[in-house]
């Protein structure tokens, strides 16, 4: 007994404090890069785009 860790049901992510993440879904990747480059144009930090494979 105990010895199992059952399904998993859901994922967390970790962000730090000071961190902004955005999330896309539905796009294709050149319209999500896009968008965030529009968007990292606008605001006064840098700006990293990451891609999550599931």
């Amino acid at each position: 007994m105990r010895s199992g860790k059952g399904s998993l049901e859901y994922w967390v992510a970790v962000v730090k404090p000071g961190r902004i993440l955005y999330e896309m879904s539905g796009v294709s990747k050149t319209v999500a890069r896009a968008a965030i480059s529009i968007a990292a144009s606008k605001m006064p930090i840098r700006s990293q785009f990451l891609r999550l494979e599931i």
